[in-house]
């Protein structure tokens, strides 16, 4: 079963929700921290082991203390039964609030994928079968069941905001990154047919393609050291992009109330992508 974490708050507030997809580190914690001071309830949905699990508590003492509710599950964000506990939470949560507006804004922040090279001189240290169907499923196709589902429950609502992070991962190489690269690359695909499909009902989708960050999950790329320090070298502004770079656009695309900006590939990394 989940574990659900919840801070109350005046029904008052109740009324703008963000659901983010990996919400105890890198992006998705500083979009949590950065949304929650921004006027936003927090549905966080986590996967932690008991080791790493105080990163989601120090989270949502944070939207606490920004006067926040947060709603938290450290479950699998790919596993269908979970996800329909969540979506209930959400759906019960969003009954009790009148005036509540179902959630405004998706954040798909996983990033759990395979690490395995294509080739090998050892063939069963390559990548198999079961590695790439799990790394797409979970950092891509994920993304398509969680909007199919909010949508069928009517949480999303006219005015939503749905976000996807990729990265420039998805259409360059680096060694051992392929499967995590095809899944960036299907990413951005599904949130161009997402943003097409509900258009019509008033709810947008992009892609944020964030620069090289020094997150946990990017820790576990082989070589990440010297990815860091090539991406530090050629980024105009001198330095890695942050998460707390990524949540303040991330702040500022949720607070517009247009839904015309949809279907794109956002580049927030200083500009690293045009000479890295």
């Amino acid at each position: 079963m989940s574990k659900e974490v919840r801070l109350g708050v005046s029904p008052e507030s109740r009324r703008r929700w963000a659901l983010i997809l990996g919400a105890s580190s890198g992006f998705g914690a500083a979009a949590c921290r950065a949304l929650a001071r921004n006027g936003f309830d927090i549905v966080g949905v986590h996967l932690d082991r008991r080791a790493t699990l105080p990163n989601a508590e120090k989270v949502v003492q944070d939207i606490e203390q920004a006067g926040r509710l947060a709603l938290f599950f450290n479950v699998n964000a790919a596993d269908p039964e979970r996800r329909a506990e969540v979506i209930l939470a959400c759906k019960r949560q969003s009954a009790d609030a009148p005036g509540a507006s179902g959630i405004g804004v998706l954040l798909h922040s996983l990033a759990f994928g395979s690490l395995k090279p294509y080739f090998a001189e050892d063939r069963e240290t390559a990548i198999k079968t079961a590695d790439m169907a799990m790394t797409l499923d979970v950092m891509a196709n994920s993304l398509v069941y969680w909007t199919q589902d909010l949508f069928a429950a009517g949480l999303l609502r006219k005015g939503a905001k749905i976000f996807g992070m990729t990265s420039a991962g998805g259409h360059r190489v680096w060694p051992t990154y392929g499967a995590v690269s095809a899944a960036k690359a299907a990413l951005e695909s599904h949130v161009r047919q997402i943003a097409f499909e509900l258009a019509p009902h008033g709810i947008s989708a992009n892609a944020i393609r964030a620069g090289v960050t020094d997150t946990p999950a990017a820790r576990k790329i082989p070589g990440s050291d010297r990815m860091f320090e090539h991406a530090t070298a050629y980024n105009p502004g001198g330095r890695l992009t942050t998460p707390e770079d990524v949540a303040e656009v991330l702040v500022s695309l949720s607070r517009c109330d247009s839904v015309w900006l949809t279907g794109n590939v956002i580049g927030v990394d200083g500009g690293e992508d045009l000479t890295g």
